[in-house]
């Protein structure tokens, strides 16, 4: 089949502005818009720049917005897409060039929540070990990769980028609700502040951009509940 494709470039060494480009690529139906890109850049305009990896939907690093909704690259399908697809970067981040942000910010953010296991406890001969009720309670927010396709989803963030925003607070999840960790009180201080957890409208588009289908608005709900009612 051949599919029409609508990209969003800028350059900021040539363009000042951003515009939409055109290409025509020959495609199978079961092809991804990853591979639909790989071809335009291979084959009809090498200056195209987007960021891609293991294409097999585990870094996050090729999120993009295409056909109006965040998604990753490597995980949709021409025939979910359709003939005509539409391309553009991420909102809410800075463009580098074309579909490449500056994710800067966006790792700020998960940074500020201490993102890894701290106990201060001797270390035990063996792993510390839980029982599965306990690790239920986080399992779903380990799934996170880090795509940011959530929080560029979140209409608070594209107006304040002061805002932890989605990601940050699914893995500060993570770990205040693992039964093994000792630093929920810190991340829940940082969580409670003017640009943290309680920025959240519950827009829930959050969660319909997840690409590992995390139930990310719960996680925020429950993180706002674990700090009003110190239920940890």
């Amino acid at each position: 089949m051949k599919t029409t494709v609508k990209i969003k470039r800028y350059d900021p060494d040539i363009d000042d502005v951003a515009y939409w480009q055109d290409f025509e690529v020959e495609c199978d139906e079961m092809d991804r818009v990853l591979d639909i890109l790989n071809t335009i850049k291979w084959e009809q305009d090498g200056t195209l720049s987007y960021r891609r990896s293991c294409a097999h939907g585990i870094c996050g690093s090729d999120a993009m917005v295409i056909n109006g909704s965040n998604a990753l690259a490597c995980k949709m399908l021409v025939k979910e897409a359709g003939s005509s697809i539409t391309v553009e970067p991420i909102r809410g981040l800075p463009v580098v060039k074309d579909l490449i942000v500056d994710m800067e910010t966006f790792f700020d953010a998960y940074k500020s929540v201490m993102p890894y296991l701290i106990n201060d406890d001797p270390v035990p001969d063996r792993e510390r070990l839980q029982t599965p009720e306990q690790h239920e309670k986080f399992e779903d927010t380990t799934k996170c990769i880090l795509c940011a396709a959530c929080t560029t989803s979140c209409p608070i963030f594209w107006t304040n980028d002061e805002y932890l925003g989605p990601a940050a607070i699914v893995n500060a999840h993570r770990f205040i609700f693992d039964s093994r960790d000792q630093a929920g009180g810190e991340r829940m201080a940082v969580l409670g502040t003017r640009e943290g957890v309680f920025r959240c409208r519950t827009a829930f588009n959050c969660t319909e951009a997840c690409p590992r289908d995390i139930q990310v608005t719960r996680a925020v709900e429950e993180v706002k509940r674990a700090i009003l009612f110190k239920k940890i």
